[in-house]
């Protein structure tokens, strides 16, 4: 069964930092691109950072550029999001997404709340 796992939301002041992470089961994240999105309250899912399994790139929506780093580890089949300098507007649900054939998967989402 295909799922993806993901941890470590939580509430942080202003400037603090989180780690999340996204274990994969029934795929190996090493045949697909894996993406972070979050969703706001109100607004829609936006991508906040993707790599890919062909040769490690990554990319960044402008907002995170120079604070979050997107990173995996194969052996563990984990995708990790390192946020650091984190904003009241970072605030949302956190989304891991990767594809197995040419279907995607969601995981349940993990929240960030982040005050002012």
């Amino acid at each position: 069964q295909v799922q993806l796992v993901e941890s470590g939301g939580g509430l942080v002041q202003s400037g603090g930092s989180l780690r999340l992470s996204c274990v994969a089961f029934g795929f190996s994240i090493s045949t697909s691109p894996m993406n972070w999105y979050r969703q706001a309250p109100g607004k829609e899912r936006e991508l906040v950072a993707g790599i890919s399994n062909f040769d490690g790139s990554t990319i960044y929506a402008d907002s995170v550029k120079g604070r979050f780093t997107i990173s995996k580890d194969n052996a563990k089949n984990t995708v990790n999001l390192q946020m650091n300098s984190l904003k009241p507007e970072d605030t949302g649900v956190y989304f891991c997404r990767g594809m197995y054939g040419t279907t995607q998967y969601w995981g349940q989402g993990t929240q960030v709340t982040v005050s002012a």
